[in-house]
């Protein structure tokens, strides 16, 4: 009788969720990691309208987040750990759409993981200052792109994804020899 093949943080495939909330364009990107390969597997945005009341754009963005989730068997969502906000009521906007997508993803079972800004810009550019147009063109070398990703919160959703992808066997070896 054989052995089964042992699974290592470096042969597991991982499909991440990178997401950019906001109340008008949420982002949204897809990667998938297998060992030392990273892909696309889409990447858009969740548009509501501003002459939609508020709990019904809330309730979009949860409906389009729970679809992304199921069609693409979604294992880990990634979303921006933010400490400051210069308006308020951006802020607490900003929190309800975070919530609403913490929402779906404990309804699915899936793990929400936090970046923060500068972590993200050093996972992908290395550099935790960089532009983003430097982090558009990184995913789309990291993703082998025809171009860089568009719109900006996709773009945004997909640097998120790509930290995860590029951070989470650190996180698993870590996790592992602290228990």
């Amino acid at each position: 009788m054989q052995n089964p093949p042992h699974r290592t943080a470096r042969n597991i495939k991982k499909i991440i969720l990178g997401i950019d909330p906001g109340i008008a364009n949420t982002g949204y990107g897809v990667v998938e990691s297998h060992a030392n390969r990273l892909a696309s597997r889409g990447y858009g945005h969740i548009k509501t309208s501003p002459k939609t009341a508020s709990e019904m754009r809330l309730k979009q963005i949860y409906d389009a987040v729970t679809d992304l989730i199921a069609k693409f068997a979604i294992e880990s969502i990634v979303l921006e750990d933010i400490f400051f906000s210069k308006n308020v009521r951006s802020a607490f906007i900003l929190g309800e759409v975070k919530g609403i997508v913490k929402l779906a993803a404990a309804n699915a079972d899936c793990p929400i993981v936090l970046y923060t800004p500068t972590q993200i810009k050093q996972a992908i550019v290395g550099y935790g200052r960089a532009t983003k147009s430097q982090m558009q063109k990184m995913a789309q070398a990291l993703l082998h792109l025809k171009e860089p990703p568009r719109p900006d919160h996709a773009a945004d959703a997909l640097a998120l994804a790509l930290c995860h992808a590029r951070s989470y066997k650190v996180l698993e070896l870590q996790k592992k020899y602290t228990q």
